[in-house]
């Protein structure tokens, strides 16, 4: 296991229970210092060591499952599923053994690809009138090309597209009418990739392959690290060469606040359709300033709210090459209509549960306004915070619930993951 894995899973594990005590803190605390003085150092002792063990439970049982960036598949023998694994988000959705009887507008396909201009797929919500921080654990794929056993994104929602073939990766950006592909209209969106805080993905067990990186079209490779925003009417999927030394570093996952102007720069231009050569951006985060000093931004957690303000404007990779092309030329065989309608067997995931999330803000702009995220980060803490919650009530007549609290809600993670 590489150590910058492990520590991105320990500081989202953290971020996960900073949350939780957040949430106990505001009347369990009060009640610790205002009742039963003797138990006070004592409590919270404990509260700091449950904690601690929390935190390694919720990291151990996310690293006890291989994770999704190291499972490696040959685009001609592929499984079912992927993820055999279950845990605190459920199973799988879909599946990733996708052919021509998967391929229809109810499709639960979980396999993407990005080829090209004209051939390349985007992560969406399978209902319709979804916001994606709710549902990106669930999305499956949406292309441009008839054959791959996917939906399809219906005719003219895609406005304008860059495609950009560089030494270290293949992006494609642009604009696209998101309600064709089932997310919310005013959804800001969020970020889908193969990690997540379980190391499960965004989609739980989504692979994604590519035929750009040799000669030979008919071969495709399957992309370990890449990236995908969706939201505000814009999009972006960089896939990055595994071949390469740095795939990690261009394919970060770890700016899912700030959008696709910081991860993914590029010519987003409304009515234009090109495909180009260019160089490769710098490492996203990491930018010279006005000095000639390099330096690296560190995201804040949403524990401390919008963004608003960056410290930095992403330089631009230059282009070359640039070859148009019009969307009635490349994007043929796609259906008419708006939305995909609900499949009639598909109860598990309604549209009104997923559009109750723009009460709580998933579909609301702050830095990088057309890709921000609430993101797994929120979706995932609902179960331990209801936990949390309960235990409460049932460890407080000790004066120590916020180490009950911690305590059984990390040993309801640890039975089930250790």
């Amino acid at each position: 296991m590489h150590l910058l894995t492990l520590t991105r899973t320990r500081d989202r594990c953290l971020e996960r229970w900073r949350t939780m005590a957040g949430h106990l803190s505001m009347g369990i605390l009060d009640l610790i210092v205002t009742k039963s003085p003797g138990f006070r150092t004592l409590s919270l002792q404990m509260a700091s060591r449950s904690l601690a063990v929390a935190i390694i439970a919720c990291a151990a049982g996310a690293l006890a499952q291989e994770p999704l960036f190291m499972k490696r598949f040959q685009w001609n023998n592929l499984p079912y599923k992927v993820d055999t694994d279950t845990g605190e988000r459920g199973t799988q959705y879909g599946y990733n053994l996708c052919n021509s009887t998967t391929e229809n507008q109810h499709s639960l396909c979980q396999t993407a690809t990005v080829n090209s201009l004209d051939d390349f797929c985007l992560w969406g919500p399978p209902e319709p009138n979804s916001v994606v921080g709710n549902t990106e654990g669930e999305a499956v794929a949406w292309c441009t090309k008839p054959g791959r056993g996917t939906r399809l994104i219906p005719q003219g929602a895609l406005t304008g597209v860059q495609f950009m073939k560089t030494p270290d990766y293949v992006q494609v950006v642009g604009f696209i009418d998101q309600a064709n592909i089932n997310m919310q209209a005013d959804d800001y969106g969020g970020e889908m990739d193969p990690h997540g805080a379980d190391q499960r993905g965004n989609p739980l067990g989504g692979l994604l392959f590519s035929n750009a990186f040799g000669a030979d079209k008919s071969q495709f490779t399957q992309v370990v690290e890449w990236h995908n925003f969706m939201g505000g009417g814009v999009f972006c999927m960089k896939a990055c060469d595994p071949a390469g030394p740095n795939a990690a570093h261009y394919c970060e996952h770890v700016f899912d606040r700030i959008g696709c102007q910081y991860n993914a720069p590029a010519a987003y231009v409304k009515g234009v359709f090109e495909s180009c050569e260019g160089e490769s951006q710098d490492f996203p985060g990491i930018y010279t300033d006005a000095n000639g000093a390099v330096q690296t931004y560190t995201q804040p957690p949403e524990s401390l709210g919008a963004i608003s303000t960056i410290p930095y404007t992403p330089r631009m990779p230059k282009s070359s090459n640039c070859v148009a092309a019009t969307s009635s030329a490349i994007y043929t065989g796609l259906p008419t209509g708006t939305v995909a309608a609900a499949a009639p067997t598909a109860t598990g995931a309604s549209s009104s549960g997923a559009s109750s999330g723009a009460a709580t803000g998933t579909n609301k702009p702050s830095a990088g306004a057309a890709t921000t995220r609430a993101g797994s980060q929120s979706s995932s803490t609902a179960a331990p915070t209801a936990n949390a919650a309960a235990s409460t009530r049932v460890f407080d007549f000790a004066g120590v619930a916020v180490a009950g609290a911690m305590t059984f809600a990390g040993a309801l993670m640890g039975v089930a993951l250790l």
